[in-house]
């Protein structure tokens, strides 16, 4: 008798455990879910920007927008922006925000990429 109040004891205390670390991990998962609908910077490593979701042809659109050459540009940062899910503001600078992989990509010809 005592060894199934025993074993009773034990199943409440997994089933109450396993409750709370599903309830934890679903709060996890809407926290990601409401940073995605803010639109919100997240940081991944230590020098690179990504935002979970990032409008790349009107970011792009806006940083061509003064460039000699403006369908060049957006081609590029489309590639870019679609790799490293990262755009820098203003029109032109500010690459080091995005990170390595935004001002470490090359052309075939050793150029630099992103505009």
């Amino acid at each position: 008798m005592e060894r199934k109040s025993m074993a009773l004891k034990l199943f409440l205390v997994m089933a109450v455990f396993l409750l709370c670390m599903a309830k934890v991990s679903s709060s996890d998962s809407n926290a990601k879910i409401q940073d995605h609908l803010t639109d919100s910077k997240v940081v991944k490593g230590p020098n690179r920007r990504a935002l979970p979701f990032v409008d790349c042809g009107a970011s792009c659109r806006v940083r061509c927008s003064l460039h000699s050459r403006p369908n060049r540009c957006k081609r590029a940062c489309g590639t870019c922006c679609s790799r490293c899910k990262c755009v820098p503001p203003g029109t032109s600078g500010n690459r080091e925000i995005c990170g390595s992989c935004y001002t470490d990509m090359l052309t075939h010809g050793n150029r630099l990429k992103c505009p």
